[in-house]
C-alpha cells in the first residue's frame, strides 16, 4: 500500500484538441465557491425531475431480486472468478466500503447515495478491484432498472452474502435514490496523493470532520498507523476512526470480527503488477481500472491491498472461526508477498490451515493484520473479544446489530425506511421522536401564543434555533422532537444569546394547556411571527412530537453543535474555517440554494436576528422588509475593517461619520459577485412582494425540512 502514491485528484478532460483552460478559481484562489449549493442540480439526473425512486421502490419484486442475489453469490464468471466460489465475501467488502465512508462529525459519505459508482471513491486505494463487483452486479441492476437503485443494490448485496453464508442480519430498508454525479460537497482531506496523511496534529489528533487516517482509505491503515505494525497504536486509530462514524468499543470489535470471519485479503505480489485506477485508466478498459500483470491476474494471483491471506480456516461460512485463531495463538509479524506487514500464527495447526482460493485441496495458512491484533493488545477491545469468543450467540446478535447501524446511519429517523425488512425495534441512534398529536385547536394555540408576551424576535429565532439544526447530510436534527429542550441542545453556546428557558417555560404552559407538542408550538410560533411582520400567511403543518431524554443520545447529538451560524451571525472565536465558508456548509446541510441562504439571511438581519448586533440595518425590526438589502448596496458609503477579523464598519464617504456595522457574512453578499447578483434582485424598489414570498417559502423549507412524514 505503501507503493500507491498516486495524484488523487481528478483533472478535466484532455484531448488532442482541447484544453482545460484557466478556471475562475485559478486566477482568484481565495474566490468564495458556491459549487456546495449547487450540488443538487437536477440537469444530470437522467431520471427527470418527476422520478420518485422510493414509488418505485414499492413496486419492486423484492422476494426475487433477493434470489438473484442469492445466485449470483456461487456463479462463479471467468473473467472474474470467486475465491473459494463465492462471491459472498466480495460483496461485503463493496457493500462495506460504500456504507463506511459515513462519519458522524458532518453527517456526509456513507452509502445513501451510490456515491462508490463515481470518482474519487471508485478509485480510492482502499476500493480496488471494486469496481468487479459493481460490474457482477449489472445484469442483475440491469433486470430490475429503475426499481432498485445502485444505492440500495449496493447495500442490499452485503446483506444476501452474509446469509448465504450462514450469517444472521437484523434487516433492511430501501429508498436510498442516487446520484448522478461525485459529491463534490465532500472533503475527503487535503493531501495531494494517495495514502498521504497530513491530517493530525498534536498527540496524533485527527483534523475535523474526518474520520479515515489516511487520503484514500475507508477506516485506518491495517498494517498500522501510516504502515507502522504497531497493534498499540493501531488501536487507537481504530478507536478514533470507528468512533467518529458512530461506533462504540463493542460494536467495533463485532465488525472488525464480523467482517474478517469471511473472506480474504489479497497481496499475490507487488503492486508494481498493478495498473491504473479507473478513474486514470485507458478509454478502451470501459471503467475498468487495476490491471493486473502477475501471473493470471485474478484468482490467486489478485493483488488488491498488498495484504494477502484468509483470516480463518472457513472463509465462506459464518462461525467463531476468528475469535478462535485470535485468542488460540501466538502471532509473529511477517510480510505478504507484496511487502506488506501482516501476522502469522507461531506453529499453526493443519486443522487451522486455510483453503487455496482456486483448489480447497491445498492448505494454506491464514494470518492477521495488525488493526485484527489489536484486538487482543487494546485491554478493551480484548475483553469483548474473550467475551465474543465465549458467547458466540451473543457475538452474532452484536455484528448482526452493528453491521444494520452501519448500512443505515445515514438514512435518518425510522419513519424513512420501507420494504419487508424493516426491522420493528427502534434504535436510539435513529433518534426516535414519539407520534405528534394533531388533534387540537389551532387558533386557540394561536391565540395565546400571540398572547404570551414573547418578542417576534424570540418566536422566530427559538424556531430557527430548533429548526435549522436539521442535517440533510444524514437526515438528523430539525425541529421534529424539540430536542432544544433537553441535553445536550439546550446548553449549547448558540443557544444561551437569549433566555431560552423563558421561552420554553411559556411554550410547555402553552402545549399543556392546549395538547400540541412543544415541537409543532415552537414552529407554529415562529411562523406567527413571521406572519404578524409580513402580513402574508405561512403555511403550517401539526403533528410535530416531543422527544424524551431517554431516548436521545447524548453524546451522538453533540457533533450536531453549530459552531457558526451565519444566518444568525454567530461565529464561535478561534475556529480554523472562515465564516462565509461555514454559511456554506450550514446552508448546503439545509437543503438550501444560494438564493434561499440570501433571501434567508436578508428577512432574518431585517428582523433583528443577529447574535452580534452585525447587520442589524433596518429602524424597524418588526416589519419584514428587503431594508437590509438596499443598505447593504449604499454606495454613500465605504467599509473598513474595524481590527477584530469578523467584523466591518460603515463610514459615509463625504463626512466621515460612522454609520453601521456588518460581519463577514453581510459584507460577502455585496463582494461576491454571484451573491451580490442575487442581492441586486431583493434590493430593487419593485422586490417588496417577491421578497417576502421567496423569504416566507425558505423559511418554511427549513421549518419542514424534517418532517419525511409529509413529504
Amino acid at each position: 500500500m505503501e507503493n500507491q502514491k498516486k495524484c488523487p485528484v481528478m483533472h478535466g478532460a484532455m484531448t488532442n484538441y482541447s484544453s482545460s483552460g484557466t478556471s475562475n478559481k485559478d486566477w482568484w484562489p481565495k474566490q468564495l465557491n458556491l459549487s456546495i449549493l449547487h450540488q443538487h442540480d437536477t440537469k444530470t439526473n437522467p431520471m427527470g425531475v418527476n422520478f420518485d425512486y422510493r414509488s418505485e421502490f414499492e413496486k419492486l419484486d423484492y422476494g426475487s431480486l433477493k434470489k438473484d442475489l442469492n445466485d449470483l453469490m456461487t456463479d462463479s464468471q471467468e473473467w472474474w472468478p470467486a475465491d473459494y466460489g463465492h462471491y459472498g465475501p466480495f460483496f461485503i467488502r463493496m457493500t462495506w466500503h460504500a456504507a463506511g465512508t459515513y462519519r458522524s462529525t458532518d453527517g456526509r459519505g456513507g452509502g445513501g447515495t451510490g456515491a462508490q459508482r463515481f470518482a474519487p471513491l471508485n478509485s480510492w486505494p482502499d476500493n480496488g478491484n471494486l469496481d468487479k463487483a459493481r460490474r457482477l452486479l449489472w445484469p442483475i441492476k440491469q433486470k430490475y432498472g429503475k426499481k432498485i437503485s445502485w444505492a440500495d443494490l449496493l447495500i442490499l448485496a452485503g446483506n444476501v452474502a452474509i446469509e448465504s453464508m450462514g450469517g444472521k442480519t437484523f434487516g433492511f430498508s430501501g429508498g436510498r435514490p442516487d446520484i448522478w454525479g461525485p459529491e463534490e460537497d465532500i472533503s475527503w482531506g487535503v493531501e495531494k496523493e494517495w495514502l498521504e496523511n497530513r491530517r493530525y496534529k498534536g498527540d496524533r489528533e485527527l483534523d475535523n470532520p474526518l474520520a479515515a487516517v489516511q487520503m484514500g482509505l475507508i477506516y485506518v491503515n491495517p498494517e498500522g498507523p501510516d504502515g507502522n505494525p504497531d497493534p498499540k497504536a493501531s488501536a487507537k486509530d481504530i478507536r478514533e476512526t470507528f468512533g467518529r462514524m458512530a461506533m462504540n468499543d463493542e460494536e467495533t470489535v463485532a465488525l472488525v470480527a464480523g467482517g474478517h470471519t469471511f473472506g480474504k485479503a489479497h497481496g499475490a505480489a507487488p503492486d508494481s503488477n498493478v495498473g491504473s485506477e479507473p478513474e486514470g485508466a485507458e478509454i478502451e478498459d470501459m471503467g475498468f481500472g487495476w490491471n493486473n500483470s502477475y501471473g493470471s491476474g485474478k484468482g490467486r494471483d489478485t493483488i488488491t491491498s498488498g495484504i494477502e491471506g484468509a483470516w480463518t480456516t472457513n472463509p465462506t461460512k459464518w462461525d467463531n472461526g476468528y475469535f478462535d485463531l485470535l485468542l488460540g495463538y501466538d502471532w509473529e509479524l511477517t510480510k505478504s508477498p507484496a511487502g506488506a506487514h501482516i501476522w502469522n500464527a507461531v506453529n499453526q495447526k493443519d486443522e487451522h490451515l486455510a483453503p487455496d482460493v482456486e483448489d480447497s485441496s491445498i492448505k494454506v495458512p491464514t494470518m492477521m493484520t495488525t488493526a485484527d491484533i489489536a484486538m487482543i493488545e487494546d485491554p478493551e477491545y480484548k475483553k469483548i473479544s474473550v467475551r465474543f469468543h465465549e458467547n458466540p450467540s451473543e457475538f452474532a446478535d452484536a455484528f448482526a446489530r452493528a453491521w444494520f447501524k452501519l448500512l443505515h446511519r445515514d438514512m435518518g429517523p425510522k419513519s424513512r425506511y420501507m420494504g419487508p425488512e424493516v426491522p420493528d425495534e427502534e434504535l436510539i441512534w435513529q433518534d426516535p421522536v414519539p407520534l405528534g398529536n394533531s388533534n387540537y385547536d389551532l387558533n386557540t394555540v394561536k391565540e395565546k401564543i400571540l398572547s404570551c408576551g414573547l418578542s417576534l424576535q424570540e418566536m422566530i429565532e427559538t424556531a430557527w434555533a430548533s429548526a435549522s439544526t436539521f442535517r440533510g447530510t444524514d437526515m438528523r436534527g430539525g425541529g421534529n422532537g424539540a430536542r432544544i429542550r433537553l441535553e445536550p441542545q439546550k446548553n449549547w453556546e448558540i443557544n444561551q444569546q437569549n433566555d431560552l428557558s423563558k421561552i420554553l417555560n411559556v411554550y410547555e404552559k402553552i402545549s399543556l394547556e392546549t395538547e400540541a407538542s412543544i415541537a409543532d408550538i415552537i414552529i407554529y410560533a415562529g411562523n406567527l411571527a413571521i406572519e404578524k411582520s409580513s402580513g402574508a400567511e405561512v403555511p403550517f403543518s401539526k403533528g410535530r412530537g416531543d422527544a424524551t431524554q431517554e431516548n436521545t443520545d447524548i453524546d451522538s447529538f453533540d457533533v450536531l453543535e453549530p459552531y457558526s451560524d451565519g444566518f444568525r451571525n454567530f461565529h464561535k472565536n478561534n475556529l480554523q474555517s472562515d465564516p462565509e465558508e461555514m454559511l456554506l456548509d450550514k446552508a448546503h446541510m439545509l437543503g438550501l440554494t444560494a438564493t434561499e441562504m440570501v433571501v434567508l439571511i436578508g428577512g432574518l438581519r431585517s428582523l433583528g436576528i443577529s447574535n452580534n448586533g452585525y447587520g442589524l440595518f433596518t429602524e424597524d425590526i418588526n416589519t419584514l422588509s428587503n431594508d437590509y438589502f438596499k443598505t447593504l448596496l449604499d454606495m454613500s458609503v465605504k467599509w473598513s475593517p474595524n481590527g477584530t477579523g469578523n467584523s466591518f464598519i460603515a463610514t459615509e464617504r463625504v463626512s466621515g461619520k460612522k454609520l453601521r456595522n456588518a460581519s463577514k457574512i453581510d459584507l460577502v453578499l455585496g463582494s461576491n459577485s454571484q451573491l451580490r447578483a442575487i442581492v441586486e434582485v431583493y434590493a430593487s424598489n419593485d422586490a417588496e412582494d417577491k421578497f417576502k414570498c421567496d423569504f416566507i417559502d425558505a423559511w418554511n423549507k427549513v421549518m419542514n425540512a424534517d418532517r419525511f412524514d409529509i413529504k
